[in-house]
Parts: structure tokens; sequence; C-alpha cells
């Protein structure tokens, strides 16, 4: 169960759970023979036992967390400073941190009594240890190496579509950089990429390309409802470590989301605790893009005994991140009717609590979660994503690394049962199929009650 709680202050939800919708059904093809597996995302991964004391968030200390929700009252101890004054960043920052203490506070506590009631955040996963797979990813120097290559003339646009698979189950050539590539498929496929073998979901599309290669995902002809973004914020953490490029906050306006979104789109944008970051995404770039804020929401990480992941008042980092939701307004609005543009209003200052991922800058999906606040045919878009989702269309320049097989367990099928029977093309369509297994393209599966 991926909602594993829902209450009115948010959501407690398994992330791995999230992961694993739509991979129990997969198939490799290989010289026109056809293998199958269940697909499973490494449990290792959400092995976070004990709350991180450092900057190294690789780093896990021993013994129990002293910043439990329970005594969270007491605040953490101040850091030595060469000077005494904060400066004005610092200021901000513990001045929002004081305005939603509160509410990250209690709210937790309550879903997390609540999933602990259901035996949930018990601290106890019942696998054994594992180390986790390597994280190195050539994704984004392939798509540095890929701008050399000529751009496709706009003429040509039109072909900027491709499919993954062809109907004879081989394919000789995908172009991962210039035409955005679909599994229509209504399972997970196995397939071999630039050399290394990915696990795609089913009815999902994707383009691998950065900032000056997103054309094709505009000509797509797609206009989405909901668009999520996870942008590489500068920081001085990144800089250091150098994991991936960090983006100036300003190219951010370059993103093409009024020609993505369709009118009252729901977008949601991750951003980090720096006040800067969030003024500049409420005051600049929604604004930028015709989008009006409607709520911001928090995600609360802890660990599987559900305590925080790191102090709540500590100084160097906080154990929430957070989301800001807005709605595209669009001129097309005023000519719709009524009933076209009614939507459900976003709660403001809701939570949601998981375990998070020990891989960098995995965060959970929110497919879920955002269900109520779309209409139930929604077309969903992700912006810097770097992994696919089962009926949605996602862009970035790793936008396949946690798709690689290295994050994966598989095992072969045997029960005839647990895999698509043979004369099943089972392919994705406008309308919903018999099984309930995955979603048509871009759509959500109703909720269940």
């Amino acid at each position: 169960m991926s909602v594993v709680v829902q209450n009115t202050q948010g959501w407690i939800v398994d992330a791995c759970s999230l992961i694993d919708q739509g991979y129990s059904q997969c198939i490799r093809f290989k010289d026109t023979q056809k293998s199958r597996f269940k697909c499973c995302f490494k449990k290792q991964c959400f092995h976070i036992f004990k709350s991180y004391c450092s900057a190294n968030a690789s780093a896990a200390v021993g013994g129990r967390n002293t910043d439990t929700l329970q005594e969270t009252d007491k605040p953490a101890k101040k850091r030595k400073r060469k000077h005494s004054e904060l400066n004005q960043g610092e200021v901000d920052s513990q001045a929002f941190h004081q305005k939603i203490r509160s509410v990250i506070l209690e709210g937790t506590k309550s879903l997390v009594d609540s999933a602990q009631s259901l035996g949930y955040l018990n601290g106890v996963t019942g696998t054994a240890s594992e180390p986790l797979p390597p994280q190195e990813c050539s994704l984004a120097a392939l798509c540095e190496m890929a701008k050399e290559l000529p751009l496709v003339d706009e003429e040509e646009q039109e072909e900027c579509v491709q499919l993954l698979v062809a109907e004879d189950g081989c394919r000789s050539h995908v172009d991962l950089f210039s035409q955005v590539t679909e599994s229509r498929a209504g399972w997970a496929t196995l397939v071999t990429l630039m050399g290394e073998e990915y696990v795609i979901p089913p009815c999902t599309a994707f383009l691998l390309s950065d900032f000056t290669r997103i054309q094709p995902l505009v000509h797509y002809g797609k206009r989405f409802d909901l668009i999520v973004m996870d942008p590489p914020w500068e920081n001085k953490s990144v800089k250091r470590s150098r994991r991936y490029s960090s983006l100036p906050s300003t190219q951010l306006k370059r993103l093409p989301v009024p020609l993505l979104a369709s009118p009252n789109c729901l977008v949601v944008t991750w951003v980090t605790n720096r006040p800067n970051h969030l003024r500049f995404v409420r005051d600049e770039l929604y604004p930028h893009w015709g989008v009006e804020v409607v709520a911001e929401w928090f995600w609360v990480k802890v660990t599987t005994s559900g305590q925080f992941v790191f102090p709540l008042d500590s100084h160097h980092k906080k154990p929430y991140e957070v989301l800001v939701l807005g709605r595209y307004r669009s001129s097309a609005d005023n000519s719709m009717s009524s009933s076209e543009t009614s939507e459900v209003p976003v709660q403001d200052r809701r939570l949601i609590v998981s375990v998070p991922s020990a891989l960098h800058s995995q965060k959970p999906s929110l497919s879920e979660v955002l269900k109520p606040y779309v209409r139930a045919e929604a077309k969903c878009l992700e912006l810097f994503a770097r992994s696919l989702q089962p009926g949605w269309t996602s862009w970035g320049n790793e936008v396949l690394k946690f798709q690689h097989t290295s994050y994966f367990t598989l095992t072969p099928a045997v029960d005839r049962g647990d895999v698509p029977k043979d004369d099943a093309t089972d392919e994705c369509t406008d309308k919903p199929r018999d099984s309930a297994e995955f979603s048509p393209p871009g759509e959500f599966s109703p909720p269940h009650h």
C-alpha cells in the first residue's frame, strides 16, 4: 500500500511501494524472444534506520535520535560561530522555520502515531542490510555530447515521436536526445539503450536532453494538467559534491511552461529551504509563467522508526523540504465554461511524510497524493526528472538514471498469472482497460476507497 495513512494533516507514503507500482509485469525482448520478470526497486535504498548528525548524509550515527517526535521542544544546541551576527539569509531561514515549526511537529506526530498503530514505521524492515547500488551516472555527459549533433529542422519536428519497442519487439536505433520516446505497452519493458539496460514502466514517454534541446517536448503536441519539477538549485553542498550541474534560478524562467500547461494546470515545484529560492518561485517564477500560488506543502523525512532524519531545529539541515503549488491561469480560461474550469481547492500546509531514499536527490512520487486535485484523465509531466512513472511524460538530462537495472531486483516470473498473456497487446489507449493494474497514458487510475 503506497499511501499508508491519510488525515487532515497530510499523508504518510511508502516511497518504495510507489516506485514498484507498474513493475509486477516486466518483459525483456531479445532476438525476438520474450523473457518475463518481476521487478522491485531495491529495498535497501530506503533503509534509513538512524538519524543523521552531520552534513555527511552517508554517515549515520549509532544510538537513537535524541530529537524524537515526543521530545522536540528542546532546541538543538547552537553551533559556534565566528561572528556573533547572523546574515540576512540565516535570519530569514530561522523566521520561516519558526513560522512552520508547529505545523511540522504536530502534523508529523499525528501521522506517525497513526502509521505506527498500523504496524508501519516500527523500525523493522524484514530484510537484511545490503550495500547500495553505485550511483554514478553518465547520462548528463551524454547529453553534452549530443549537443554536437545538428538540431532537427522545424519541418521535421512532426517526426519527434518514436516507439521504444517496435511492433515486432525489436528496435535497431533509438534517438533519445532529439525525439520523445514512447513506451505504449501495458507492462514494463527491459531494454538496452546506449549499452546499458534499463527498466521502462508501462505507458510512459520521455525525452533525454538538457535545456538547449527541450524543443521536441514542446513539439510533442501535448498540454499537461499536472507539471511537477525538481530544479537543480544552486547551493554550496552541490558545488562541493559536484554530483550534478546546478542551474541559476533566473534560467528557470526559460522553461516553456506556458506552452506545456493546459488551463488550470497544477504546477508543483520542489524548493530547497533557502528563503531566497522560495521567494523566487513565489514572487518571480510563477508570476512570470502566469501561475497563481495556491499552497505550500512540506515533505517531512523520517527514519524507519518514525524519527526525524535530522533534528527539527538543526542549524545545518532541516528534516523537511518545501513544495510550492500553483495553478496556471491562461487567457483561455475566460472562454471556458464553469464546468470545464471547475477545480478542487488545494489545502495549504499539508505534509507528505516518508522514509527518504539513501540515493542522492531521489524524491518520492507525488502521483497518489495529487490525485484529488487534478481531473480523472489528467496528463502529467515531470521536468528535471531522474526516473519515469507509469502514465507520465518525463524530461531531463538524467531522466533514466533510476531506471537502470542496478537499482532493481529482477526475479524470473514462473506463474503465468503474474505476466501478460502472449495474445494481449495491451497497448495504452485513451480508454481505460479492463485491468486496473496500470493507468492509461498520462492518466491517473481512480482513487481506491
